[in-house]
């Protein structure tokens, strides 16, 4: 009975130590994970998802996340080409490629990652203008991601995007903008308003050029304007005397000035009636002499100077 508990207890101790071997060796790797395995201390390859066995004591895992790693840009304040300062942020999208590259090549991927998409970003903010970071984000965020991707490559890390989120500017400057922007749709304002007037004008002349072919029209046109006048309420309406009706007694009464006029045309005058071969010389008045005033206001004679 010794023996057997002996040997029990053997099997015993065995069974819990292959457990706790057990234990130690099994890793699980997620599916969005990698498995780096170390065997004292040197890299002897990747595992891939599912139930890894490991040697105790030996090897060492080291897990990496495939998966897409959004890391916020803290906003860097820098000034732009056009000597304008402004505060800037974005956001990096990246993932890892290369697990071995990305835990042996660089100390900390996550804060290497960090420091290169600062530093980029203020590079592009003092490499580009105001107009640019406000209106040109894709082509920015283009170059931007180029500049994070040439050094991340070699830490195997895949810059997927990276965006700019905010551009602050000074708030003189966001006056000046926008004072700026409203003369710019008070000048559009202006002339669309002058090109308005202009068509106008073009069809009013032709409009009227009409109208002067055809009287009538003119007197049809006044009386529509008088019935439109008219609709309203609480106005006081002015006819004008029409000009046509003047005209019309004008054409049908002869004027006295004008029965004149016709008679003296008809009358020959003196020296019309004179023949031609009779030639009388005209008689010349010498002219009356005009007084003269002293300083006492006093008329004087010019031939005799004798008062009178």
């Amino acid at each position: 009975m010794d023996i057997l508990a002996v040997i029990g207890a053997i099997f015993g101790v065995g069974a819990v130590a292959g457990g706790v071997l057990t234990a130690l060796s099994a890793r699980v790797v997620s599916q969005y994970e990698k498995g780096l395995v170390f065997r004292f201390g040197r890299v002897v390859g990747t595992r891939d998802p599912g139930l890894r066995m490991l040697i105790p004591f030996v090897d060492r895992m080291r897990k990496v996340s495939t998966q897409i790693v959004t890391m916020p840009v803290p906003a860097q304040d820098g000034i732009t080409r056009d000597n304008v300062t402004v505060r800037v942020d974005a956001v990096v999208y990246f993932r890892v490629i290369d697990p071995v590259c990305a835990v042996v090549e660089v100390q900390n991927y996550l804060f290497a990652v960090g420091q290169v998409a600062q530093t980029s970003l203020r590079s592009i903010i003092g490499k580009s203008d105001l107009d640019s970071l406000l209106s040109n984000r894709e082509e920015l965020n283009k170059g931007l991601e180029i500049m994070i991707d040439s050094p991340a490559l070699a830490w195997g890390i895949h810059i997927d995007r990276v965006e700019i989120k905010d551009v602050s500017i000074p708030d003189s400057l966001k006056r000046s903008m926008s004072r700026q922007a409203e003369a710019e749709r008070e000048r559009r304002a202006r002339v669309i308003s002058a090109e308005g007037e202009l068509q106008a004008s073009k069809m009013l002349a032709q409009a009227g050029a009409q109208m002067s072919e055809s009287p009538a029209a003119l007197q049809l046109r006044l009386l529509e304007t008088v019935v439109q006048v008219a609709a309203e309420k609480n106005s006081t309406l002015v006819l004008p005397f029409p000009v046509e009706l003047l005209r019309f007694l004008e054409r049908g009464t002869p004027s006295g000035a004008s029965a004149a006029d016709t008679a003296a045309e008809s009358t020959p005058t003196a020296s019309e009636s004179t023949p031609t071969g009779s030639e009388t010389t005209p008689e010349i008045t010498p002219p009356e002499p005009t007084p003269a005033l002293d300083r006492g206001n006093t008329p004087v004679a010019d031939q005799d100077g004798i008062r009178p």
